[in-house]
């Protein structure tokens, strides 16, 4: 049946435009739009004014299963990607086990299509149990629906290995996710070196950790022409050497979690845990320095990076705290404080969020083309509420947002045009 979505503001992230419209959906896909009058359509939705956008693809999400079910399962990591705008997530492979064979692989996926209401499409590890000594058979690891290959925070310190596996990929085509950091300098740390870290008497690790990482990263790329993606980028000292790799004409992009662009290292105060994240959060210059590369498209992809802990995993000491927070609910309205602050503007931060990690990973969505998937989010940009972290869908309640003022609500998702969430805001 066809759908008609009238009196949406229209954020357009290819043609860099937002303007009031409308968009037809048939068969979960995009099949007309417009500026004018509509066409008549018996299934009608009003979007009353609010912003419509392509669907957030998130690369780079943790799930528990296998192994952690009790931090994250499909089912709840599902529900709170509906609810967050999230519409395709690109899951991580740092599982118990890894995600090293086609049969593990092929689990998830079952599990993720059962589960969840949004696509889910899985990463494989790069080397067998992330150990970063023996790569997997990326071949058939892409046979069987890898999207993309990443030891995530695990970084492979061998460079013979790394850069075996990056010519691997190359003859393959395969896309390879690392995380920039040079793993002996960053060891143990649990903030970002300087002052604060100092008067807090915690391990730290200065950003020029990140930098070498990258620089080593970009060398190998250059030396095997592979197909790289930098999931998290935080520190504006490693800004240089992207910029260059992507001058000279290699294939690599850029991602930033959401977390350094929203906050900085001060927000740990008092040994919150919550804020602890990987790598640490970095000075409000980097912060800014970050904010800055998307609006330019230096950096490529905002993420959400997240990361369900347990209460207990985060009950600890700071140092000894578990990394990460749970962010797919809170992605779009922590993205949202840069546009309130005129710091850039929908259509780019809709490249970010959907069109370019959905041009990185060859997928048809992230766009209001007519053709294109209608993965979609409408959203209110400026009803405020203040976040109960007990109210989210995840499993795990671990943000740091909990308890702050934001602005800006998903009131409708919708995947292959089927509205999987706030399905009762249209029947108002």
């Amino acid at each position: 049946m066809k759908t008609l979505l009238a009196n949406a503001i229209l954020i357009d992230p290819e043609d860099k435009t937002e303007a009031l419209g409308w968009l037809l959906l048939d068969a979960g896909l995009i099949t007309d739009k417009g500026t004018g009058t509509p066409p008549a359509c018996a299934n009608t939705i009003d979007c009353r004014g609010l912003h419509l956008a392509p669907g957030i693809v998130d690369i780079g999400v943790k799930i528990g299963e296998p192994g952690e079910r009790h931090k994250e399962s499909f089912r709840t990591a599902g529900a709170a990607a509906a609810a967050g705008g999230v519409t395709t997530m690109i899951t991580r492979p740092d599982t118990s086990p890894a995600l090293d064979t086609p049969e593990a692989l092929e689990f998830v996926t079952r599990r993720a299509n059962e589960a969840a209401p949004v696509n889910i499409l899985p990463m494989a590890a790069l080397t067998k149990g992330r150990l970063g000594h023996e790569m997997v058979e990326i071949g058939f690891l892409t046979d069987a629906g890898a999207i993309a290959f990443s030891d995530c925070d695990h970084v492979v310190a061998d460079n013979k290995v790394f850069s075996r596996a990056l010519t691997y990929a190359k003859s393959l085509g395969a896309l390879v996710i690392a995380h920039p950091q040079d793993p002996n300098m960053s060891k143990g740390a649990a903030v970002t070196s300087g002052k604060f870290a100092s008067l807090r008497g915690l391990p730290a690790v200065s950003p020029m950790a990140e930098r070498m990482g990258l620089e080593r990263d970009l060398a190998l790329v250059e030396m095997t022409g592979a197909r790289y993606h930098a999931d998290t980028l935080s520190t504006a000292a490693a800004l240089p050497a992207l910029q260059r790799a992507k001058v000279a004409g290699l294939d690599v992009t850029a991602g930033v979690s959401i977390h350094h662009l929203t906050l900085n290292e001060l927000d740990v105060g008092d040994y919150r845990t919550f804020f602890k994240v990987k790598p640490p959060l970095r000075s409000e210059d980097d912060r800014l320095a970050m904010v800055d590369a998307v609006a330019t498209g230096l950096i490529d992809i905002i993420s959400s990076m997240h990361t369900p802990q347990d209460e207990e995993s985060k009950r600890l000491p700071f140092q000894e705290a578990a990394s990460g927070a749970v962010a797919l609910e809170t992605l779009l309205p922590a993205a949202l404080r840069l546009v309130h602050s005129e710091l850039i503007d929908l259509p780019t931060l809709f490249a970010a969020l959907a069109l370019n990690p959905a041009k990185r990973l060859g997928l048809p969505c992230g766009r209001l083309a007519i053709g294109a998937p209608a993965d979609l989010v409408l959203f209110d940009i400026n009803a405020p509420f203040v976040l109960d972290r007990f109210s989210l869908k995840s499993k795990s309640k671990n943000t740091p947002f909990d308890g702050q003022r934001m602005q800006g609500k998903v009131r409708m998702s919708f995947v292959a045009g089927h509205a999987i969430f706030g399905a009762d805001y249209a029947d108002h």
